[in-house]
């Protein structure tokens, strides 16, 4: 059985790569991946997202209401570049994120918790499948970003890490 661990470093060497492909068995467990070529595609969408703010300079009623929202994300984008300095810890792998191993238990991690190296911070339910998500770094946990039972992608970002 393979390690989350070796998946994930498994996961890096292949988005790293330029294969579209890869595919490994070992003691009856098999790993498969393949890129995702259409993603480059689900980025077109988001700029014809953008492309309603031309047709916001029509005057009518409308106009504030989108206005408003572009205004609102704007803040929302302000403090992600205050994130620089911060590590974030990613999904793995596409899922459900769950912040403790059950609903009547406490949360991994809150805000302001202290994590190590192994310490596991989610779980990430894929398939029936509940992988427990490492923080893979020393410090201290500044913000979830999800909440808990909602879908994440591969590479999402969870937390905001403050390393030591």
């Amino acid at each position: 059985m393979f390690k989350i661990q070796e998946i994930r470093e498994i996961i890096k060497l292949v988005d790293a790569s330029t294969i579209d492909e890869f595919v490994y068995e070992a003691d009856g467990a098999k790993v498969k991946l393949k890129k995702n070529i259409g993603a480059v595609e689900v980025v077109a969408p988001k700029a014809v997202a953008a492309a309603p703010a031309p047709v916001v300079e029509q005057p009518k009623a409308e106009t504030p209401a989108p206005a408003a929202p572009v205004k609102e994300e704007a803040p929302a984008a302000a403090p992600v570049a205050d994130t620089a300095d911060l590590h974030k810890i990613t999904s793995p792998m596409v899922g459900t994120f769950y912040q403790a191993p059950n609903p009547d238990s406490p949360a991994y991690v809150k805000v302001g918790d202290k994590v190590g190296d192994e310490t596991i911070v989610c779980i990430v339910e894929a398939m029936k499948l509940f992988n427990e998500i490492e923080a893979e770094i020393k410090g201290e946990i500044v913000e979830i970003l999800v909440q808990d039972g909602q879908l994440v992608e591969y590479g999402q970002p969870l937390f905001l890490v403050k390393p030591e």
